[in-house]
């Protein structure tokens, strides 16, 4: 049997061993009453060669969990990713992240991989979710032939829900970090922000239970009205 299997057109190669690692990636699971507190979240922050979502590639994945109500620093994730011939470019000012240290990056399907297995079922966090959503799929797709299926919660659309009395409506992660006073020792390092926007995801989920909102059912529910009510203005 070849060491590598192809996939028709223009899709990966993978070896068997990572083709069945990637059958074996977990589904994600469904929403459910569970208070927030008892849930798994994997809070996520991508570094990309840029913004343009068809274009650019992923440099790094940075990631925490937040487990019974706390974060969990024996489960953290960060890896740079290998992308051949990358050059540095305006964003490599933002993120810092050289062209030297990407060429000694990990092989992207392995480190996709690697995260996959590292999310389980666990629904992701972001600030600014749609952005990384986009591109952790599409970077899957390219990469293992894999279909993104598990559910993206946007931290920059949960803190408007929460704190109607805050005049931040689109306000980026610093503007809601300096809202509730968070102590940020470092940023635009996919690790560090992902921390943040732990630290902050905390301190939004003790506001919803505040407010009756403690079920992922409900908070999904609570935005989607959100969003309905945006949408008749």
């Amino acid at each position: 049997m070849s060491k590598f299997t192809w996939f028709t057109g223009r899709g990966p190669a993978l070896t068997q061993q990572q083709l069945q690692r990637r059958d074996e990636l977990r589904m994600p699971a469904p929403f459910d009453e569970r208070p927030l507190h008892q849930q798994r979240f994997v809070v996520l922050d991508l570094e990309t060669t840029g913004l343009n979502m068809r274009r650019d590639q992923v440099l790094a994945i940075g990631a925490v969990v937040i487990d019974n109500g706390a974060i969990d620093f024996a489960e953290q994730f960060e890896c740079t990713l290998h992308q051949p011939d990358h050059q540095a470019s305006a964003s490599t000012l933002i993120h810092g992240i050289a062209p030297s240290e990407v060429a000694r990056g990990v092989d992207p399907a392995e480190a996709l991989l690697e995260f996959m297995e590292f999310v389980g079922s666990s629904p992701l966090l972001a600030f600014h979710a749609g952005f990384d959503q986009r591109m952790l799929a599409r970077a899957l797709k390219q990469h293992l032939g894999y279909r993104l299926q598990h559910s993206f919660f946007d931290v920059a659309e949960i803190a408007p829900l929460l704190c109607p009395q805050s005049r931040i409506r689109q306000g980026g992660l610093d503007e809601w970090v300096a809202e509730f006073g968070l102590q940020v020792h470092q940023r635009h390092n996919a690790s560090a922000d992902a921390l943040v926007t732990a630290e902050l995801a905390l301190m939004l989920f003790s506001k919803a239970r505040r407010q009756g909102i403690d079920s992922l059912c409900e908070l999904e529910r609570q935005l989607a009205s959100r969003r309905r009510r945006q949408q008749a203005m």
